[in-house]
């Protein structure tokens, strides 16, 4: 499949599906939902993944693009970092980190084979 526009990257389209998870955690848990601090940070990390990779595809190289995927698989660990705190704090329980800790696994995943496919078409440039 060609990438003619960044909506069309499955990372992206993950990382647009994790969020849309965390948010609807947060508002079905009154005591998250409360943490404005934590619910900042964890919503935020999830969406800079989002926005580091749509900001990285308009830049004009690869070599660029690649740097903002970097910063996008950062905030994927941090957002990881932080399902740790939700589950040590009784915000989420077993089930719900597991499912979402796996969503953003399957991002970084999908964002280092990115890297690694620009890296090599660099090479050929």
């Amino acid at each position: 499949m060609k990438i003619e526009k960044f909506e069309d990257i499955q990372a992206w389209q993950e990382a647009r599906i994790l969020v849309k998870s965390l948010y609807r955690i947060i508002k079905n848990n009154n005591e998250m939902n409360k943490d404005i601090r934590f619910r900042s940070q964890i919503t935020s990390a999830a969406i800079s993944i989002m926005s580091n990779i749509a900001e990285g595809f308009s830049r004009k190289s690869n070599k660029e693009f690649a740097q903002f995927l970097f910063i996008a698989k950062g905030s994927t660990a941090e957002v990881q970092s932080q399902l740790y705190v939700a589950l040590d704090l009784g915000y989420i329980d077993e089930k719900q980190f597991k499912e979402t800790y796996a969503m953003s696994d399957k991002i970084a995943r999908l964002v280092s084979k990115f890297i690694t496919y620009l890296k090599g078409a660099q090479r050929t440039q």
